[in-house]
């Protein structure tokens, strides 16, 4: 079953056009990567599938529910039911620094949602513990560490229960060291068979844990496969220089 399907997707901010004609397919379970140079509409893409930027053209269907069509949404009632089946996670933590992580974890799916605290509660201790992190529900986020918060904004995004995971450069804005932690909480995700997109810079990951690759240049997709086809197989000369460069 196809969770994400897009079509012929432009952007442009002004008379700068970032993404070009983009047709793309996610299947239910499927690890999608995207990878490619800084400013090649990577990020972008993510942001048109769950509105946080308007699409200049095109048609993106989210588990079969039309959320734009030809460059038009559909009203705001169905726009926030089909976003609110997708979680995003951003290079930034986005944590509430007045909240406890528990308090971050259920102030969604009870204000929003409109779900039972009680209920919500438990679910997110369960999460917390799921992420390595049920000893830290009472804690302010600014005495986390930088994987620790990001982990707590993954755990956030799966309390709204979402079928379909966003990742916008998780580990970009983490030290090294702190990296492995947060990619480990996606891998776990992955075995689970969540429908994850990701924007990565993280090769070793896109490799070892994505069924398919997105290579993305000049806001087009210019190279799609498996990571093998990608990595080892391809003769595209953009991905070849850029494999190159991020590999010295």
């Amino acid at each position: 079953m196809k969770k994400i399907e897009v079509r012929n997707l432009a952007k442009s901010f002004g008379t700068l056009q970032v993404l070009k004609d983009i047709s793309l397919d996610v299947n239910e379970g499927e690890v999608v990567a995207i990878i490619g140079p800084s400013g090649s509409g990577k990020s972008t893409l993510l942001r048109c599938l769950n509105k946080l930027e308007d699409v200049s053209a095109g048609t993106i269907v989210i588990d079969g529910k039309p959320l734009v069509q030809d460059g038009k949404y559909v009203g705001r009632e169905k726009q926030q039911k089909i976003i609110c089946n997708m979680g995003m996670v951003f290079q930034q933590f986005n944590l509430f620094p007045h909240m406890t992580v528990l308090e971050n974890l259920i102030e969604a799916p009870v204000q929003v949602q409109k779900r039972r605290a009680a209920e919500v509660t438990r679910e997110a201790e369960a999460l917390l513990a799921k992420v390595g992190l049920a000893e830290k529900r009472d804690v302010y986020p600014l005495k986390l560490s930088g994987g620790q918060q990001q982990r707590v904004a993954i755990a956030r995004a799966l309390c709204m229960k979402p079928d379909i995971m966003l990742f916008d450069e998780p580990t970009s804005a983490l030290d090294p060291e702190l990296t492995g932690e947060v990619l480990n909480t996606m891998r776990d995700l992955a075995r689970d068979r969540m429908t994850m997109v990701v924007v990565t810079h993280e090769m070793g990951f896109a490799r070892e844990v994505a069924n398919r690759i997105v290579f993305i240049a000049d806001g087009v997709i210019q190279v799609e496969g498996t990571p093998q086809e990608v990595f080892e197989n391809s003769t595209n000369e953009r991905l070849r220089s850029f494999l190159n460069t991020i590999q010295k």
